[in-house]
């Protein structure tokens, strides 16, 4: 497999993977937070580390759509990345939702499922693309 086609794929798969950890992350938060003084994770638990795991999602999700968009140009991870970012920025920046642990967690955990998701898309569009008399590129 040539390279660009290699980092695009490996770009997905870091993607969902690193979303769906999250994801889970965000779905063991409120346990966490009860057991986070006694086991010394606090420092994982803070809001620098949320809101800087939010941006490299968004940063790394729109860029890997992007470039599979340039590849295969369907739209449909796009509607499963932009409802997961929404409530992924709204989980951290909307100050009565982040303050609530049970809601925080559940919007957190849906919005790294979407992301999550979005990347497993368009993962499978990259890999259904043939090259045909219709490619783009």
């Amino acid at each position: 497999m040539p390279l660009i086609p290699r980092l695009r794929h490996l770009i997905d798969r870091f993607g969902a993977t690193g979303s769906l950890l999250c994801a889970v992350h965000c779905a063991v938060i409120p346990v966490a937070l009860a057991a986070a003084p006694s086991l010394g994770l606090s420092v994982w638990l803070g809001d620098g580390i949320e809101q800087a795991l939010v941006v490299f999602v968004t940063l790394l999700g729109l860029f890997s759509l992007f470039w599979g968009y340039r590849r295969h140009g369907a739209l449909r991870a796009l509607g499963f990345l932009i409802p997961g970012l929404v409530a992924l920025w709204t989980g951290v920046l909307y100050d009565p939702l982040h303050h609530d642990p049970v809601p925080h967690a559940v919007v957190m955990t849906l919005g790294g499922l979407l992301v999550g998701v979005a990347h497993l898309v368009n993962l499978r569009l990259n890999h259904g693309h043939v090259h045909d008399a219709s490619c783009a590129h």
